[in-house]
């Protein structure tokens, strides 16, 4: 069988869903092939649901702060809960280093209108409630951001998407690319053959295979990452937490944590050293860990009770930084891929930018600003954000 659409979006998952949506909102009639069952089933549904645009890369600013502007209004625009809380992000500085770090970003946040300064100890104690005042030099602060509920998110997504005329199909994995000249111009499946004159890989932990599909050797590496959530406790916390520290144990290089609308504690930490691939099994290891590392900075968190833990794929690039763009030397073939751990909170300011490519040539988002996460720029030659 041979079908005609606009558009073909390679994976309903915190990007995929999103283009899907801003496509059909510009217009345009698009498919989304997922190999797995339902819209959200990979990534998507590992995250804990942070929405941030307290960034330092200037265009990972922008596409978050239009994240935001979708998130924080898509219950008035659609009538349908997503758990949004608006409760900002708050980072600690516990020493020297860390408080350096988080002020020296300060100027590039406010150049690019973020609404984050820096407060003294005393401030950090009221914005974060029964945080460990031993050794609190401050922190910032950035009271727009806040969280979502990624299933609740992906489903609704899907549900709008659907109403404006988005078709899915699940349980169809993209085998190759049809090719004219140096054009894609549609895919083909195990079932069907598709065709359109935009294909969008937002494939996420398989976006280097859909690449080497055309000829691209785009270097996504999955990296394993494991998070967990409480039984409710009585609301409390506003912000989600971030302390940059590198953990005492050695096993770490951060650790975040947040309350979320229902009233549980949901927490993740970045593994020290990396743990590259796509394993999913709980490891012994995370509860003791990141437990030690929760009641160090707020020690009433002692009595929790965990209600179940969880691993999930960061999709890395070598500079940390997203791959989102026409492909290089190809025509029809964009890339919202390599989102490192950040497709969530990324995917409706990406979708909404690679849908306006696609329709208009050209996206939201100032181009030199969106040129920064280009498909073709040299991506073994930055380094990682500092507040990955």
């Amino acid at each position: 069988m041979k079908a005609e659409f606009d558009a073909i979006v390679i994976g309903a998952g915190s990007v995929g869903n999103p283009t899907a949506y801003f496509l059909a909102k510009e217009g345009l009639r698009p498919i989304v092939l997922d190999e797995l069952s339902a819209s959200g089933q990979g990534q998507n549904k590992a995250a804990i649901g942070g929405v941030r645009a307290t960034h330092s890369d200037p265009a990972k600013i922008r596409l978050c702060q239009q994240s935001l502007e979708v998130f924080s209004s898509w219950k008035e625009s659609t009538g349908t809960d997503i758990g949004w809380k608006k409760g900002g992000y708050c980072f600690p500085a516990f020493d020297e280093k860390v408080e350096a770090t988080v002020k020296g970003l300060l100027p590039i946040q406010q150049e690019y209108h973020l609404n984050i300064d820096w407060h003294d100890a005393e401030g950090i104690e009221r914005i974060v409630p029964g945080i460990n005042p031993a050794g609190l030099r401050g922190g910032t602060y950035s009271p727009d951001d806040g969280q979502v509920n990624p299933l609740l998110a992906s489903e609704s997504f899907t549900d709008e998407a659907r109403r404006l005329g988005v078709t899915y199909h699940y349980r169809e994995p993209v085998r190759s690319l049809i090719f004219e000249g140096r054009s894609v111009v549609g895919v083909r499946t195990a079932k069907n053959e598709y065709r359109a004159t935009a294909v969008i890989n937002a494939s996420g932990a398989q976006a280097s295979q859909v690449c080497a599909m055309a000829g691209l050797d785009m270097p996504v590496s999955p990296e394993s990452h494991e998070g967990g959530i409480s039984a409710p406790v009585r609301p409390f916390l506003d912000p989600l937490v971030v302390d940059i520290r590198p953990g005492i144990e050695g096993k770490t290089t951060n650790f975040y944590f947040g309350q979320n609308t229902d009233g549980q504690i949901i927490f993740c930490y970045t593994p020290k050293p990396p743990i590259v691939g796509e394993s999913r099994t709980s490891t012994y290891e995370f509860m003791p860990i990141i437990a030690a590392r929760l009641v160090e900075v707020i020690p009433r968190l002692k009595n929790l009770t965990i209600r179940r833990v969880w691993r999930g794929l960061y999709p890395m690039t070598p500079d940390g930084i997203p791959i989102v763009g026409k492909a290089p030397h190809l025509d029809g073939f964009y890339l919202g891929i390599g989102m490192c751990g950040q497709g969530f909170m990324l995917g409706p300011g990406v979708g909404r930018n690679l849908a306006a490519l696609v329709a208009h040539g050209k996206p939201l988002v100032d181009p030199g600003v969106f040129g920064l996460l280009s498909p073709a720029r040299d991506i073994y030659a930055g380094k990682r954000e500092a507040l990955k």
